[in-house]
C-alpha cells in the first residue's frame, strides 16, 4: 500500500524522520502550537474570510489588504482554501477518500480557461522560501482542472510584502513529479525497515519528542 503524504508531512519527514514517526505515525506527541503557529492560523482565517465573503480585516491585518487585493484583480473563478487530492494513479479523488495518495489545500486558486494562479500565504520569514509546495499544488491543479495548461504559483510572505513566483507547464508534469520521488522513496524505506533515524539540528529543543536523545531536556 502506497504511503499517504502531503507537502508538509513529507517535509517533516525530511527534516527529521524520528519526529515524523513519533508525531505522524505513532501519534505519541503533538506539535506544540507556538505563538507563531497560532498567529499564522489567525492570519490565514482572516484572509480566507476576506477573500471568500468580503469580511473586513481587523486592524492588525489591514496592512495585508493591498497585497491580497492585487491578486483578486486577476480574471477567473476563485477558489478559497481549495482541497485537492489524488490517488496512487495521480487521478483526482475525494480529499477524505480512503484511496487518496497525496493531498493539499490551496489558500487561493484562480482558474481562467487554460491558465491558473495558485497562491499560498506565508507568515514566516522569506529568507529561505521553498517553492516546491507550489510545484505540488500545480500538479494537483493540472489533475483536477484538465483544461489548465499553465499554472503560475506564488508564495506570498505577507509580513514582508515578498512574492516568490514560479511558472509550471502541464507538458513537464512527469519531470515535475520525478523531483518528489527520491524523498518519497526514503519515506517508503523507513516504513519498510522500521528505521527512523533522528536528524539533530539547533531546533531540537523545540521538538515535542522529548524522549529523543538529542532533545535539550535530556
Amino acid at each position: 500500500m502506497a504511503t499517504k503524504w502531503s507537502f508538509s508531512s513529507l517535509k517533516q519527514y525530511m527534516n527529521c524522520p524520528r519526529q515524523y514517526y513519533e508525531v505522524k505515525v505513532q501519534r505519541n506527541y503533538a506539535i506544540r502550537e507556538t505563538e507563531q503557529i497560532k498567529y499564522g492560523k489567525e492570519v490565514h482565517k482572516a484572509l480566507e474570510d476576506y477573500v471568500r465573503d468580503g469580511t473586513p480585516l481587523v486592524k492588525n491585518y489591514e496592512r495585508f489588504k493591498p497585497m491580497v487585493d492585487a491578486l483578486l484583480t486577476a480574471d477567473g473563478t476563485k477558489y478559497v482554501e481549495h482541497e485537492m487530492a489524488l490517488d496512487i494513479n495521480k487521478e483526482p479523488c475525494g480529499f477524505h477518500s480512503e484511496d487518496y495518495w497525496v493531498r493539499g489545500i490551496a489558500d487561493l486558486l484562480i482558474v481562467n480557461g487554460d491558465s491558473a494562479y495558485v497562491v499560498d500565504y506565508k507568515t514566516g520569514s522569506a529568507k529561505y522560501p521553498d517553492p516546491k509546495q507550489l510545484q505540488l499544488m500545480a500538479l494537483m491543479t493540472f489533475a483536477h482542472f484538465p483544461e489548465v495548461q499553465e499554472v503560475r504559483g506564488g508564495l506570498l510572505f505577507v509580513l514582508h510584502n515578498v512574492f516568490i513566483t514560479r511558472v509550471y507547464k502541464r507538458e513537464y508534469s512527469e519531470d515535475l513529479w520525478r523531483t518528489f520521488e527520491p524523498d518519497l522513496k526514503r519515506l517508503e524505506v523507513s516504513f519498510e525497515s522500521g528505521n527512523w533515524m533522528p536528524k539533530p539540528t539547533p531546533l531540537c529543543g523545540w521538538c515535542p519528542v522529548n524522549t529523543c536523545e538529542f532533545h535539550k531536556e535530556r
